[in-house]
């Protein structure tokens, strides 16, 4: 579901939300309706007449919302820690403040959980009384209808307190839930830079789509671990009354069963770390893949990441195949435990000589079939706790790391001083524990409403001054002050999903007057006329619908719109061509900030004599300060970059000479818009305001209607063809028939009383007891096995099958489906067809045939029951059906709803900078409750239909039981078998929890079968061409001329959308070097992604060395061609792995191509060299480092077509010479295209191409079109030069 993330659109959405009630459905109930949970009844009937809506959800109560338990979360920690601060967080501490923080809904459960306990061991009690009373003769029907009234009300009470258990404990998951999602999301947007580089964002993403939802999860079992005890004490009080001593050995075998766990319960553990460990690695290693998908398709590369994901899945899976190995054992062993109890206790009784009597044999049966439940939740139970202290210890990991000191800055109110920034003796390291500081001996003071200009060469520390005035960097040493509040526009433009007037605004009221001011200074207003729904459209994930230069100055329009005292613009003219450049810092930085501080980085020399002081930057320390005479007439590093500059505008006069006998091509259309056209990247946006089919970024899809019976089939028969699955169903039917059996055999054999003769002996009684219980449990291991071996077969296929469809996916996917969508069928829906699907399925077979099995033989004593059986299941399967239809779509709801919540915290981490320095940490922390709240409603209102249902169905199964019993006390003594009454009474006891766990576990089945229909979604997606041909594949030196020829190529990105480029026609002869120019959106990006069949011609062709490259594999085309990709892109690892990712070349070659692109030497101070770390997203290595390592791989591939798109764009002037210089001499004989807004980079071009609206305007040598004053290419290169005459 597609959710506007910016805080005044989610806050509308939940205003308008509560205007409709101001109090929760909950609230408002009755004390009868809170007990029989009619209040569900509205919202189920709703559910039943149309599909379910977020909007149809009712409101969530004040306690059960973030606004409500967060507070009182926060102030629980600070009060079990002597310092109130996270850093001392422990587990048990925090498990103490979420005890606290919920600790009246928590004591509520443990009365239910009492309770039921209880009133589930008083049939076990009486069953002897009733047995006797059968037998007797004459009966009193006086005291049998009392003991009908006690078991009646008992098993009543057991079932209400039961449904209250569950709701309960459903409403305290959410509440943990809310409050661990909420203060994870809190820490993560203030860590430090090196905890924001040790923690990644999958590890961020796994700690609240698994950690928090496995802690929240564990108050299904919080109370099992002290009620087994309790219900230890209960039972061996039961069986002291009627088996005297042998009650302790049946004891022992209890305790027995439970030490056994132990040391599988520590094996387990461990698996589960490691486990964790294998997903965090995983996931980390998609989100970046997803967020550089477009890298990996143009490089060729995605199907040998893909293999790098198949690799950590495999790890994963090794220790996930251990874990539920491990649980099948432990199951097994659980499953059997009691007939192993119930076989030592007889035996004991044997010994000891105590009888064997029907009324005391049924009711120590009684008592077992009460103990099976909790000795079958044990190890579940055993496994929750393990894997929730697994959860608690990497969240706490998680809350100590190191959060950004709030004292590296002194802050002053606006108007204090006239000084805006000072920074005194100031030493600052990214790295704190480096010898070599990444800035030393700052010493500098900024007058207010100054223009400071920052330059220097890549690495020089550029970004990093601004860091440390926004107190980013850790500071070593000194003092930083800054007067009045900043705004920052970053290097990397960061852009949030929602409307573009919101990410504009950010929070701030509007002001239509500034708002447009803002639009027009930004060169904006152009675009959103062209735009479908103006600044009302919808933003994608990370912008992708916006071209680099729309990003960029959406970011720059925020940033003014906010009207901060000091502005910092990291280098923001990059992303733009020429003209726009010069706009924006004529009308921005000139004209609108006038009167503000403003600090920029630029490599656009042009603008340095604009500044009142520049600072120029060398090895972290600022050599130079003063004006741009001052420092030009003292030479230094300034004076090389203005020399390299005028070196390349030397160019240009040599140039522009007028001449005769123009040959160029010059196509008249209109002279250009100085305002950028739309986006040319494959968004809806194309075409100059076509009418659209909507917002780019769809609703998440959700399937209506019931889980389809193929989706079932399809998962049971994916391992071994369904081999396994009559295997399984039979082990579990032989298991249940020889239960059912040993125990009718015990009852049959034992004597009804003691001066009854027994029809065998004790001893023959007890050993075949004992080897039918036996051969059950070998069936129960045997079903756990082969179950476990369907279920990892199926999640692995499932993994494979989805990855493999999602990474053969076209762009065009990626662009319209944002990663959290993505992440979490990845993370959690993965998660539960590893380890859930399988085990309910399991479960599902035992209370089925369990409650066969108990209406067979209640039916026996009691035939007459029977007629009433068809009308309570027919009741039964009609409140069954009415609960569905809502239940399904609120637990699809609660799917599509978590989405949301990660990719707002994938995106909260990554502008986490930005975000504080506008000091919107309030506005954004609304924003998560917001969104944790509509996942909190379905959630919460999906447990209350279930215990709806189930409280309705315990009524149903107490109305049959009740039944029974009167028809036992009602018919005469001659028409009744005492041994068979007793034992129908005997399961009669259980058909409460029986129905109530077969309903539980086939909601649950289906619910989780949600996750396994979300894969399959994604294993439909249309699938981009394949990757080789065989009949066409090219030989192995294609290209050899590297010629490129244009036929009539129109491209465009959906059927529904206009054409992006249309009619090309050109050739770029073999060996040419071609510049390719134009305004931002005139199709230049377009053009390099239609040769690199990232989106396919519609009409015309594209032919290299005149072979059409549709006609072969994207894998033959795309590893044939060379690209240095706009967006310098690093993945974690090492920078041997991002030089060189599959492995083909040696330690020398590689050397040699980063000597070649001015990156050996900087490489060569890091001792590890080669080995040197890069995190998540190169991230500490600088934009210009980043581009220069994606030369070092082109250089390395040297492929006959090599393409710069923006290569330079990052890069100092001399930085960008020295690149020039390697491009000739490394690629002097290939063909290489070079799209830029830096002009002086295609002005020793052999041809120039200029696209306007996706045509070509204009095409022919640099010196040509430049002799034509006219001409739109002498426009741009006009533009360029004029940028410093701005005083």
């Amino acid at each position: 579901m597609e959710q506007p993330l910016l805080n005044p659109a989610v806050s509308a959405s939940s205003e308008a939300t509560r205007s409709k009630s101001s109090k929760s459905v909950f609230t408002d109930a009755g004390i009868f309706s809170i007990i029989t949970f009619s209040w569900m009844g509205s919202l189920l009937h709703l559910g039943r007449n149309k599909t379910l809506d977020l909007d149809d959800v009712p409101i969530l109560t004040d306690n059960d919302s973030v606004c409500g338990i967060l507070p009182k979360f926060e102030g629980k920690i600070v009060s079990v820690s002597s310092t109130g601060r996270y850093a001392e967080l422990t587990t048990v501490k925090l498990v103490k403040s979420l005890v606290l923080t919920t600790g009246k809904l928590i004591l509520v459960t443990a009365a239910c959980a009492l309770i039921r306990t209880v009133s589930s061991y008083v049939g076990p009690y009486l069953i002897e009384d009733f047995v006797d009373y059968i037998n007797g003769s004459p009966r009193s029907p006086k005291k049998g209808y009392i003991l009908v009234l006690i078991f009646g009300v008992a098993q009543f009470i057991e079932g209400l307190s039961s449904r209250h258990l569950l709701f309960r404990s459903q409403q305290v998951g959410v509440r943990v839930r809310s409050a661990l999602v909420s203060v994870i999301y809190k820490k993560g947007l203030s860590l430090s830079s090196q905890s924001r580089q040790s923690s990644s964002s999958g590890e961020v993403i796994n700690a609240v789509s698994i950690d928090a939802e496995r802690v929240a999860d564990f108050n299904w079992s919080m109370h099992e671990l002290w009620l087994f005890p309790v219900q230890i004490i209960l039972a061996l009080l039961i069986l002291y009354s009627t088996l005297g001593l042998a009650a302790f050995a049946a004891l022992g075998a209890t305790v027995l069963t439970m030490l056994a766990n132990i040391p599988l319960g520590r094996i387990e553990q461990n698996y589960q770390e490691k486990i964790m460990n294998a997903r965090d690695a995983r996931m980390r290693a998609l989100s970046e893949m997803l967020q550089n998908m477009r890298i990996l398709k143009l490089q060729g590369w995605e199907m040998i990441f893909l293999s790098k994901i198949m690799e950590l899945r495999k790890v994963e899976m090794n220790w996930l195949k251990k874990n539920v190995y491990t649980s099948a054992m432990l199951i097994s062993v659980f499953f059997g435990a009691p007939a192993f109890v119930a076989m030592v206790t007889f035996g004991t009784c044997l010994l000891l000589g105590i009888p064997l009597e029907t009324g005391k044999v049924l009711s120590a049966l009684a008592t077992f079939r009460q103990l099976q439940g909790p000795i079958h939740s044990l190890p579940d139970t055993l496994s929750a706790v393990i894997q929730t202290k697994v959860s608690l210890d990497r969240i706490c990991a998680f809350m100590r790391l190191d959060e950004l000191a709030s004292d590296v800055v002194t802050k002053l109110p606006r108007g204090t001083t006239d000084v805006s920034i000072e920074v005194r003796n100031g030493h600052f390291s990214w790295n704190t524990s480096s010898p070599v500081p990444t800035l030393r001996n700052l010493n500098f003071r900024i007058q207010q409403g100054m223009r400071v200009a920052i330059c220097g060469t890549v690495g020089s520390g550029k970004t990093s001054l601004l860091s440390c005035i926004l107190g980013e960097i850790p500071r070593l040493s000194g003092e930083v002050q800054i007067c009045g509040s900043i705004a920052y526009v970053s290097q990397s433009p960061w852009i949030q999903s929602g409307k573009i007037e919101d990410n504009i605004l950010f929070g701030t009221e509007m002001n239509r007057e500034r708002y447009e001011r803002v639009l027009k200074a930004c060169c904006i207003k152009k675009d959103l006329e062209m735009l479908p729904f103006g600044d009302q459209t919808i933003i994608g994930e990370r912008g992708i619908n916006l071209s680099g230069g729309q990003k960029q100055r959406i970011q720059i329009a925020r940033a003014l719109y906010q009207n901060a005292d000091v502005f910092l613009f990291d280098d923001p003219f990059s992303a733009v061509d020429a003209q726009t450049g010069l706009h924006l810092f004529k009308d921005c930085l000139i004209g609108f900030l006038a009167s503000k501080t403003v600090v920029y980085v630029t490599h656009h020399v042009e603008f340095l004599p604009s500044a009142d002081v520049i600072m120029v930057l060398k090895d972290g320390q600022i050599t130079q300060v003063g004006d741009y005479t001052e420092i030009l007439n003292s030479g230094g590093e300034l004076t090389k970059l203005i020399l390299s500059h005028k070196d390349a505008l030397s160019t240009l006069d040599r140039l522009e000479h007028p001449g005769h006998n123009l040959t160029s091509h010059h196509h008249p259309v209109d002279g250009g818009s100085p305002m950028p056209r739309e986006d040319e990247q494959g968004s809806d946006n194309n075409g100059g305001g076509a009418v659209q089919d909507g917002p780019l970024v769809q609703e998440e899809e959700r399937e209506k209607g019931r889980v389809g019976f193929t989706v079932y089939w399809k998962y049971i028969t994916m391992a071994y063809s369904g081999a396994l699955v009559p295997l399984v169903l039979l082990a579990q039917i032989v298991f249940q028939v020889l239960q059912i059996g040993s125990n009718l055999w015990i009852a049959w054999a034992s004597p009804i009383s003691e001066d009854v003769e027994p029809q065998v002996s004790s001893s023959t009684t007890v050993l075949v007891y004992v080897a039918l219980a036996f051969v059950s449990s070998l069936c129960i291991f045997i079903r756990s096995h082969f179950l476990v071996m369907a279920g990892c077969k199926t999640a692995a296929m499932l993994f494979d099958r989805m990855h493999r469809c999602i990474f053969r996916a076209p762009m065009a996917f990626f662009d319209s489906t944002p990663s959290g969508r993505i992440l979490n069928r990845a993370s959690t829906d993965q998660s539960t067809v590893d380890t859930r699907i399988f085990d309910l399925m399991g479960y599902l077979l035992f209370p089925a045939i369990e409650l066969l099995g108990t209406i067979i033989v209640m039916s026996r004593v009691a035939w007459p029951v029977f007629v009433i059986f068809v009308p309570v299941i027919a009741a039964s399967l009609w409140y069954q059906q009415y609960y569905i239809d809502g239940a399904r779509e609120l637990q699809r709801l609660a799917g599509v709803c978590r989405a949301p919540v990660m990719q707002h915290f994938a995106e909260s981490v990554a502008g986490s900078n930005i975000i504080r320095c506008f000091g919107k940490e309030a506005q954004f922390i609304d924003s998560i409750s917001c969104l944790m709240d509509n996942l909190s409603r379905p959630s919460l209102y999906n447990a209350a239909a279930m215990e709806w249902l189930c409280f309705r169905l315990d009524i149903l199964s107490s109305l049959i039981f009740t039944s029974a019993l009167v028809l036992l006390v009602t018919l005469p003594t001659a028409l009744i078998d005492p041994k068979t009454a007793g034992l129908a009474v005997t399961y009669g006891l259980s058909l409460n929890m029986l129905q109530g766990w077969a309903i539980a576990v086939l909601c649950s089945l289906e619910n989780t079968m949600i996750s396994v229909e979300r894969m399959f979604q994604y294993m439909d997606i249309p699938s981009e061409p394949p990757l080789t041909i065989s009949e066409t594949r090219p030989n192995c030196r294609w290209p050899t001329n590297g010629e490129i020829e244009l036929r009539n190529l129109h491209v465009r990105y959906a059927p529904q959308l206009p054409f992006v480029l249309r009619g090309l026609t050109c050739t770029l002869p073999g060996g040419s070097k071609t510049g390719i120019v134009g305004r931002t959106g005139s199709g230049k990006s377009t053009l390099i992604q239609a040769l690199f069949r990232i989106v396919d011609p519609c009409i015309g062709q594209v032919l290299v060395d005149g072979l059409d490259v549709c006609t072969i594999g994207l894998h033959d085309l795309r590893t044939r061609l060379g690209i240095i990709p706009q967006d310098p892109v690093m993945f974690e690892g090492t920078l041997r792995s991002n030089i060189d990712p599959l492995e083909e070349y040696s330690d020398e070659q590689i050397w040699e191509a980063l000597d070649s692109c001015h990156l050996g030497c900087e490489v060569r101070k890091n001792e590890l060299k080669l080995d040197s770390s890069v995190t998540e997203n190169g991230s500490n290595w600088s934009a210009g480092q980043r581009q220069l390592v994606c030369l070092g791989r082109v250089v390395l591939k040297r492929r006959k077509i090599l393409v710069l798109d923006e290569a330079t764009s990052s890069v100092d002037p001399v930085t960008d010479n020295l690149i020039q210089k390697t491009l000739k001499q490394q690629f002097s004989e290939c063909t290489v295209i070079t799209i830029t807004h830096r002009i002086t980079s295609v002005l020793d071009s052999e041809k120039v191409i200029l696209l306007d609206d996706g045509t070509i305007a204009e095409d022919g040598s640099p010196a040509k079109l430049l002799q034509d004053n006219s001409s739109l290419f002498s426009k741009l290169v006009s533009d360029y030069t004029m940028g410093s005459n701005y005083k």
